[in-house]
């Protein structure tokens, strides 16, 4: 894309979180900075990614179906430590480009979502590269952008509901009788996953560090662990749903559904609850 419309969709994307108007309104887009390959230089550019279960995302370097690689491959294959903004979270990853039988079977799954890939595909005579980037531990996370705690708890609280969202979206769009496809299934396993870690985090930090300071609320976060289990039932229900072999979204969709309104009253009380005390403990 030109660099001009890059640039603006880069500044519409930190403005407002990661999300996005036009062309790219819904979809999933991340700020992938890599190191010019021969200037050394920081450069930054948009680009779709895939759900892989949670330890790392895909990138596909179709550059529109271009005869050549984008700027952007060229430059991690030279330097593979990028960096990543998901438009909640930056964070440092490594490169690693998908070779033989793994590229192949990521492609596909990209496909079956997005029949757009195999029209990529089909105008090049190269074999379009898939790229994994897997997150390097460094620290707390980065919440892009957050002016406060509070803030950067409510950054996250929306990254998941607009996942959900989006999959909410993707089951409705499938239509019953087809089948669960591969990417959808990756998508809610890796919600999945994440939500369970997010509430192990709070479950193990962040709700201990409220309680020592304020012990007033000792039965506030007691009914939130109880949430968080009522939720974990309903991600192992989730889980189980889209792994069986005849998972379909007309059957998916309605656990998608009593997820999205249980975490919907969660996030809301914990919201209400504690933006204000991490609000006032930064």
């Amino acid at each position: 894309m030109p660099n001009d419309f890059n640039q603006h969709v880069i500044e519409e994307f930190r403005a407002n979180r990661g999300r996005l108007s036009g062309p790219f309104e819904g979809g999933r887009i991340l700020l992938l900075t890599t190191t010019g390959a021969r200037s050394g230089a920081a450069h930054t550019t948009p680009v779709g990614f895939l759900p892989d279960g949670g330890e790392r995302v895909l990138v596909i370097a179709s550059a529109g179906g271009a005869p050549g690689n984008p700027d952007w491959f060229h430059n991690l294959l030279a330097t593979p430590r990028v960096s990543v903004e998901d438009g909640v979270f930056t964070y440092e990853a490594e490169a690693e480009v998908l070779t033989g039988a793994e590229r192949d079977a990521a492609f596909a799954r990209a496909v079956e979502r997005d029949p757009g890939w195999a029209e990529y595909q089909a105008k090049t005579s190269r074999v379009i590269p898939v790229v994994a980037l897997r997150a390097v531990e460094s620290g707390p996370p980065n919440v892009t952008g957050a002016t406060s705690w509070g803030d950067g708890f409510k950054a996250v609280h929306d990254g998941i509901r607009r996942e959900l969202g989006l999959i909410r979206k993707e089951m409705a769009e499938s239509g019953p009788g087809l089948g669960l496809g591969a990417q959808l299934r990756v998508n809610c396993l890796t919600l999945c996953k994440g939500l369970h870690n997010h509430h192990a985090g709070e479950d193990a930090a962040l709700f201990p560090f409220i309680g020592s300071r304020h012990p007033e609320l000792g039965a506030v976060l007691e009914l939130m662990r109880e949430e968080h289990e009522r939720i974990a039932a309903l991600l192992a229900r989730l889980q189980e749903t889209v792994t069986t072999d005849a998972a379909d979204p007309s059957l998916v969709l309605p656990e998608v559904e009593r997820l999205t309104d249980e975490l919907e009253r969660h996030l809301l009380h914990e919201e209400e609850q504690l933006i204000p005390l991490l609000d006032a403990a930064t």
